[in-house]
């Protein structure tokens, strides 16, 4: 029997002893106690090897211009940030535009045009606030973007952009960032997957994707969400239907129940970004209108959901960013009343109402790093230590499960004969990394087959 890959002596979930794990042609072949195969060996002696990991809710193009931008988490102080922008901007060839995210209103509020001028007169400056929502620019990057007519949420007198991530690249133009490089970190921490949530996906977004796994730069499987007009494709799935509004600016639920019977009719299902309590009921609402939940419907985040509201989930699933309890998790605990607290990012009682649950990393706004994330649904902690809705905890079997699903969240994929080979090779086992606060010890992943990374 031909194998272009063999495993040598791993553990998997469902084999404890040491098994060979024989590939071919993208699938596993074979899982014996000794397999005798030509083709590349990778020794797994005491290492266990499970599926790998899919990233359900994150942004490919922001995460990856993020890594090409300032990052200004965790600055609360004006000067802080001032200082930050000014230094970063020394890095830059004169005249290169400055591009920061993350900014946090506590260090100053949501600043003006005439504000930014001061922080930096000298060069274009767009700063994201921490919610992905707000663009901020300064005269000099709001003299790019035209004469108008401008969209609505656009206010270049003030210098803010309210959801026009779209418009706004669009004026500015530019390259594409190096999504080659946001693989290749993603494949490090044993991710073979990703589901593209944004909601602006349509033909272009579709063709370039297409390219770039064509051509290499995008190796990991990916499924993309977007409007009615995202084409299908051979190299990427056509993911639900997104759903992407504000709760103070919701569109007439007629008109969005429209929008979900038009994805029924396309063959898809339909996912919104739930975030509020009234986000959620807006939804919920506006499936009913269109006939009710199918099964693949989803609900993004799932950012607070009361328990009254929890068996009217039944049917869907809710995918959740658990890496926000470590993340923003003290910023949570200063602002919300702990009565609250059980409400947020739920994981152990919607497991327990028999509801499906998934999990993303919400990047670039959330932890790109799985591991943060399935730690964070284990011990609920927060970066300072504080234990955020503990009785929301999932075990370690149930922490990986949240990454394990397939792309139509429809079933949990397993190390087996006739699965593909979408895997991921960890020193030690499983719960070993989830114990370990350090970084995660992945030492192989494995896209169709093909090994993506090799760790030391």
């Amino acid at each position: 029997m031909r194998s272009d890959l063999i495993l040598r002596q791993v553990r998997t979930l469902d084999h404890p002893l040491p098994m060979d794990v024989a590939i071919a042609d993208g699938h596993i072949t074979a899982i014996a106690a000794r397999f005798v195969g030509t083709g590349e060996d990778i020794d797994g002696r005491g290492h266990t090897l499970i599926p790998g990991l899919i990233d359900h809710h994150m942004h490919i193009m922001a995460s990856a211009a993020a890594r090409e931008s300032l990052d200004l988490s965790g600055l609360i102080q004006r000067d802080e940030v001032i200082t930050a922008i000014r230094a970063f901007a020394n890095t830059l060839p004169a005249g290169r535009a400055l591009r920061a995210t993350g900014y946090d209103e506590r260090a100053a509020g949501l600043p003006e045009r005439a504000e930014l001028d001061q922080w930096l007169p000298d060069r274009p400056l767009r700063m994201l606030d921490r919610t992905g929502a707000l663009w901020m620019v300064n005269g000099a990057m709001a003299g790019r973007l035209g004469d108008g007519p401008y969209p609505d949420g656009v206010d270049l007198a003030k210098g803010h952009i309210w959801r026009q991530d779209v418009w706004l690249r669009e004026q500015l133009g530019g390259e594409v960032p190096d999504i080659a490089a946001l693989a290749a970190t993603l494949a490090s921490y044993g991710i073979t997957g990703v589901t593209d949530t944004s909601p602006h996906n349509g033909p272009s977004e579709g063709a370039l994707f297409d390219t770039a796994m064509a051509d290499g730069r995008w190796p990991l499987r990916l499924q993309l969400m977007g409007r009615e007009d995202l084409p299908t494709s051979r190299h990427y799935l056509r993911g639900p239907l997104k759903l992407h509004y504000d709760e103070r600016d919701l569109p007439d639920l007629d008109a969005v129940a429209t929008r979900i019977s038009a994805a029924r009719r396309q063959g898809r299902t339909v996912a919104a970004h739930c975030i509020s309590e009234a986000e959620l009921l807006w939804f919920l609402t506006a499936l009913d209108i269109s006939g009710g939940a199918q099964a693949g419907d989803r609900v993004e985040h799932g950012g607070l959901i009361p328990a009254d509201i929890i068996p009217q989930l039944r049917g869907l699933t809710v995918v959740s960013n658990p890496g926000f309890i470590q993340a923003r998790g003290d910023r949570y605990a200063a602002e919300i009343g702990v009565a609250d607290w059980p409400d947020l990012y739920r994981l152990n009682t919607l497991h327990a109402a028999g509801i499906a649950i998934a999990a993303g990393s919400d990047a670039p706004y959330g932890p790109l790093d799985p591991w943060i994330g399935m730690r964070a649904a284990i011990d609920r902690r927060t970066a300072r230590g504080r234990e955020i809705g503990g009785a929301e905890a999932l075990s370690p079997d149930d922490a990986l499960a949240l990454y394990t699903w397939d792309f139509t969240l429809s079933r949990h994929r397993r190390v087996a004969v006739g699965e593909a080979a979408e895997l991921c090779l960890l020193q030690g086992g499983s719960e070993r990394n989830l114990a370990d606060h350090r970084a995660p010890q992945v030492l192989a992943t494995v896209v169709g087959g093909h090994v993506v990374y090799r760790g030391d």
